[in-house]
């Protein structure tokens, strides 16, 4: 067992625009899987940009919004995601601040809510 911070919030990224944006690198796999914790402060921009393969975009903490190719604004709190496909144009950002984890690579296919036990 290893137990470690993934929050650390070492590198100001202005890639695309970005504002108030701080990434953390978690992990990588073997293949072309990784792990990137991001915290963006409360006003803070995720630039528009194309997604370098599948990601997940899983917000952890906090709130704010993403969108898509068509720039339309959906808001997410913490306990949702996104998942875009390779080169799908997207963006995000937040009036209050957000953590979220990328996952980055895949393929990735999407589980269907399961019932809970009773």
């Amino acid at each position: 067992m290893e137990i470690f911070q993934f929050d650390r919030g070492e590198r100001n990224v202005r890639s695309f625009g970005s504002e108030g944006l701080r990434a953390t690198r978690v992990a990588a796999g073997e293949g072309r899987v990784s792990v990137n914790c991001l915290r963006v402060e409360p006003g803070g921009l995720i630039g528009t940009h194309p997604a370098t393969d599948v990601q997940l975009f899983l917000v952890v903490d906090g709130e704010g919004w993403v969108a898509g190719p068509d720039g339309e604004r959906m808001p997410i709190t913490a306990g949702w995601g996104v998942r875009w496909d390779a080169g799908e144009i997207h963006t995000s950002g937040t009036q209050t601040g957000f953590v979220a984890l990328d996952i980055t690579g895949g393929p990735f296919g999407l589980f269907e809510p399961e019932t809970p036990d009773a």
